[in-house]
């Protein structure tokens, strides 16, 4: 969910073409995985939750008061910090989840998750190094 509300915001509050394209595309492929995500989790009878947790909002609270070359710098840094957590949860997953659901669709994910933080570590030294 966090994915999808802060690549809205990037298509919103980002100058960088390229920002604003990985925003649009969080939004999609996120969207695409929550969906089967849903899925994953109705079929077991598991409740997901239906807003942001404490840290999420708090990153798009900040994230929202910035515009500009700002926005693609905090943005893009938070990108590639959140990716990398993820990559590193969905390897442990589908290495070793032990409901097959669960370990299917975190091994679907994962090359998704990855393709995300490779273009997350391309993007942000470009803005970095860009808008300073």
């Amino acid at each position: 969910m966090a994915e999808v509300e802060l690549g809205k915001l990037a298509t919103e509050r980002g100058s960088n073409p390229d920002v604003k394209q990985f925003g649009q595309r969080m939004g999609d492929d996120h969207t695409k995985a929550n969906d089967q995500l849903k899925e994953v989790a109705s079929s077991k009878n598991i409740s997901l939750p239906t807003s942001l947790n404490a840290k999420d909002q708090a990153t798009k609270l900040k994230l929202s008061t910035l515009s500009g070359a700002a926005f693609d710098r905090a943005y893009m840094s938070d990108m590639v910090t959140d990716h990398t957590q993820d990559v590193s949860e969905f390897r442990n997953e589908s290495a070793s989840a032990t409901d097959p659901a669960i370990k299917d669709f975190a091994t679907q994910t994962l090359p998704t998750l990855e393709d995300h933080l490779k273009e997350a570590k391309r993007i942000a030294p470009e803005v970095k190094a860009n808008q300073q």
